[in-house]
Formats: structure tokens, sequence, C-alpha cells
């Protein structure tokens, strides 16, 4: 670890006596602030706050935010989280005044244009899925998963059913042994074949009377279509269980295979991977969720429904889960999914999945040659790359490949997923980026597997922190800091 540009915190740029803000003069009568404020509400001191100038303390923050990777600067090929660019337009729209300002406490009968929207938003994510019922207060996709299996265990209560294991191919993403495992079920993993498919022999062994659901994820996480969907949730169906869409991969399918069509009960949506919302960074997230007619009747409330007086929130549900999130979810993050969803239209969402299928299969043949990609030549919206090879004979890492790629200035795509692919590079272009960027980054990959091992096994060079003690930081994280501490 190395610190080769050291930024100065506010405090330690403070001088005293510098200040951005000029206060008018006091234009009522002056009192005491004692007399002001209850006894013991003042502190014996002034709070130690920095003392700059506006231009200080702006350039200070734009200084720190060039030294991040931001998908507006960078390209993003992080394989299955999908870091799309985010149209500016949207960011516009959510952030009209009609939008921001209003409050969920505020009666129905002044948010009936906000209303409108989640109503329609409720009806476009239906139709896309094939699945008729939906719920938009899910707060991330682990969230959607989550309350999926929820309404799946109410719907077995209610039909007096103890099912209690959840099926889940061993190349899923990691949130759904979770999700299950939050939601009161066992979550039992299903054998992958040799072409990364889901082993049809060993799911059927594991089906019977105990199975609520199944999880799969179609394109699965190895960047294939599950070409034997229709067999596999016919299989689960006949075993009485459910089948849940781990919607993660839509990104792929939009307007061209709808969940519901073949065989799915339930999914989530991620609206940042498909519907190019903002992520990362902790922020507000959305993850809705759709379910089939059967299932329904469990979602949770309220739901927006319109009637012959306008929109209103329904809460006269008995089956339903009840709430997961607060008011009607996460709003900003919804406002923009409906903009993008309105702004493509049917036939543009088809494109969307469209690009980003030829995208992936492009930056395949790219790096094929000197990155295997185990399971063969096409793809769906991304695919995962081996340095297996590399690693067995020059002792080159997946890791030290990604940190290299850095001084290139891209951002490393997703690595050791799923576990499946030994050494794996997980790289998803994006239908949002062009040739000429698909081209450098293939170009900046071939170069750094020709490069010596010891100088990627230092990479990054260019950063500010290149290799932090990972297992430390975990171990001993470091809470608080104050100036003089080490």
């Amino acid at each position: 670890m190395r610190n080769t540009q050291a930024t100065k915190l506010l405090f330690e740029q403070s001088k005293p006596g510098c200040r951005g803000v000029r206060l008018p003069r006091c234009d009522v009568p002056r009192r005491p602030i004692e007399e002001l404020l209850p006894p013991g509400s003042l502190a014996a001191e002034s709070p130690p706050l920095p003392e700059l100038a506006e231009p200080d303390v702006l350039r200070h923050f734009i200084n720190l935010s060039t030294l991040n990777m931001s998908v507006d600067m960078h390209f993003y090929p992080l394989g299955s989280c999908t870091m799309k660019y985010n149209p500016k337009r949207n960011e516009r729209l959510a952030s009209l005044p009609g939008m921001a300002d209003l409050h969920p406490y505020q009666p129905v009968s002044t948010l009936q244009g906000l209303l409108r929207l989640l109503f329609e938003s409720q009806q476009m994510l239906a139709e896309i899925a094939g699945l008729p019922g939906v719920s938009l207060q899910p707060a991330a996709g682990a969230h959607g998963e989550m309350t999926a299996l929820l309404i799946a265990a109410a719907y077995f209560r209610d039909r007096r059913e103890q099912r209690s294991v959840v099926l889940i191919p061993d190349g899923a993403h990691g949130t759904n042994p979770a999700s299950a495992t939050v939601a009161g079920f066992r979550a039992v993993p299903v054998k992958s074949n040799s072409r990364g498919f889901v082993d049809l022999d060993d799911l059927a062994e594991k089906l019977d009377q105990r199975v609520a659901v199944l999880m799969i994820t179609n394109p699965n996480t190895l960047g294939l279509f599950e070409r034997q969907i229709g067999r596999i949730t016919r299989m689960v169906h006949d075993a009485g269980g459910l089948v849940y869409l781990d919607g993660a991969n839509m990104n792929a399918i939009l307007g061209i295979a709808r969940p519901g069509d073949f065989g799915a009960d339930l999914m989530h949506y991620n609206p940042h991977k498909t519907f190019g919302g903002p992520h990362g960074g902790g922020g507000p997230g959305a993850g809705p969720i759709a379910v089939a007619d059967a299932l329904a009747p469990f979602l949770p409330l309220p739901l927006v429904v319109k009637d012959d007086d306008g929109y209103r929130l329904d809460y006269q549900r008995p089956k339903s889960i009840g709430r997961v999130r607060s008011f009607f979810g996460s709003t900003g993050v919804l406002v923009r999914m409906y903009c993008y969803i309105l702004t493509h239209g049917p036939d543009g969402l088809r494109r969307v999945a469209e690009n980003a299928v030829l995208n992936a299969n492009y930056l395949l043949t790219k790096v094929k040659h000197f990155l295997p990609v185990e399971q063969g030549d096409r793809c769906m919206h991304e695919f995962v790359a081996s340095a297996a090879k590399l690693h067995a004979d020059r002792s080159i890492s997946a890791m030290e490949i990604a940190k290299r790629l850095l001084d290139y200035g891209f951002h490393a795509p997703t690595v050791y997923f799923p576990l499946i692919v030994r050494e794996a590079l997980m790289i998803e272009p994006t239908e949002t980026e062009n040739k000429a960027t698909l081209d450098a980054f293939a170009a900046a990959l071939f170069r750094i597997t020709g490069e010596d091992a010891e100088l990627l096994h230092d990479a990054p060079h260019s950063t500010p922190i290149s290799r932090p003690d990972e297992v430390a930081a975990a171990r001993r994280p470091l809470l608080g800091w104050s100036a003089g501490e080490e």
C-alpha cells in the first residue's frame, strides 16, 4: 500500500478567519442565545469546524471526485452488475419540482400525477415480464428476491403445504441463497453441467414435495440462455413448486423473451441494470417484483390502483405479506425507470437487448484468443473469460489483470465469479458503449497479458492507493480518524 498523491482533509486546510458565507445584518431585535435555547443545550465551546473559503471547499471536493472511478468518466465492464451509463435526461426529469418536492404524507388527491406514474410503471413492468402482479416497494434487487420468497412462503402457508427447500443452481448470484435463508427456507444447490447449464438429472433428483421454489437466473451468470428453460419450469411445476427468475440479466432479453412466457412465477427487476437508473454508493435503490396471478393476493401493500375517482393506494389485501418498505418505495429511482421505458418504447427496449448482446459477442471475439472463454464462442449480454492458463504458466492472476486495468483508465471486470470458472473474469460491456471503447478495452487487456509478471503483482501504479491489505482491513477496520493518527 502506498500513497502517491496525499490529499489533505478540510480540517488540515483550515485557516482561522476564512469563510465562504457572509450573512446579512440581523433585522430583528437581538437577544442572547442563552435566552433562546433551553438550559444545557449549548456546548461549552464552539465545535472545531474547518474554516475555509468557498473556492477551497469546491476545489477540494472536485479534486477528490477525480480520484474515483465513475460510469460517467470510465468504461465499467462489470459482469453481472451491469454498470451502464445513466441518461442525464432522466436525472433532470426526476428532479422536477413536481416529482422531487412531493411528500408521501400529502393527501392522495394532491399526488395524482405521481400515482399515475407509479400505476403505469406497474403496468409496463407486468407487460415486460409477462406476469400481471407487480409491486414497486422493494428497495433493491436482493430485497426484491427476499420479498418474492416471502410471497412464496405465504402462498404455500395459505395452501397448507409444508415446503421448506429452495433449489439454487451452483452458478447463481450469492444473494439467492442469502434471500432464501432470510425468508425461512433451506437453500440446496443444483449442479451445472459441463456446458454451463442446469444439470437436469441433478435437478430431477432433488425435486420432491419439500421444494417450494427453484431460483434461476436466465440468461445465467455465464452469459448463456438456458436452452431447456421450458423443460426446467415444467419439471418444477409438476413437482408442485414455483419458479423464481432472478431478473439481474433482463438487459439481455428485453422485448425478446418474457419470464412469464417461459414458465417463471415470480421475478425481480434491477432498474439500475435494466433501465438505466443510478447504482452504487450506498444510495437509494429499487427492486420491483412481478408475480403470476395466483400469487398477486400476497403482494406487499399498498398497491397503486385506478378507479373512477382517479388513482389511490389499495390497503385492502387480507392475504398480503404486509409492507416491506416505507411509503411507496424509492420513487426517485422509479421515476428514472419510467422515463427510460417511455423513451425507448417497446421496439427501443428490444434494441437495447440486441445491442447489449451484440457488444458482448464482439468483445468476446476480441479477447477469447488470449483469455479463453470455456463456455463457447457465443454469449448473451456478458461472458466469463478465464485467466487460469495465464496463472499456471506465468503466475498472473485474474485479480492482477483487474488491478492493472485501472492504470489504463478502465474499471475492472467482475473477478472470481461465478465460482465454477477458475480465475474468472466476468465481462459485460452493456449496450451503451461504442466500438471504439470496446476496441480500446480489448487492446488494454491484450497488452496486460503480455506484461511482466512482477509489474502486475504491484499494480495499480497510478492510483493514490495501490494494494491495501484487504484481509487486515476486514479484520481490523479503522472506524475513526483524527489528526495525528497513523
